[in-house]
């Protein structure tokens, strides 16, 4: 066997240019992770004051909000991914085909 058909631990993807590759085929998943991180970190912020009002909801409304932001991020991803990849063509060089 060839040293060229030996595994290697560095050939090996990390989970960093996993990421990198697929915010560069995708760039709209990353942004749905930032905010979901964003609104996740502004509910703990907002534990502290958040009145005479029940963790349960509290904690509700913070999971709506971060899972909306995800899905809206996914939607408008979708979008723009129809549009490059249908929209667009059919408008190239300046006439619809």
């Amino acid at each position: 066997m060839s040293s060229d058909d030996r595994w290697s631990a560095e050939e090996e993807d990390s989970q960093v240019s996993k990421l990198t590759r697929k915010a560069r085929d995708s760039p709209f998943v990353p942004v749905g992770m930032a905010g979901f991180v964003a609104v996740v970190g502004y509910g703990l912020y907002k534990l502290k004051h958040r009145g005479d009002q029940k963790m349960s909801v509290h904690l509700i409304h913070m999971r709506v909000a971060a899972q909306g932001f995800v899905v809206g991020a996914i939607t408008i991803g979708v979008l723009f991914s129809m549009y490059k990849d249908y929209v667009k063509p059919q408008f190239k060089n300046g006439t619809k085909k």
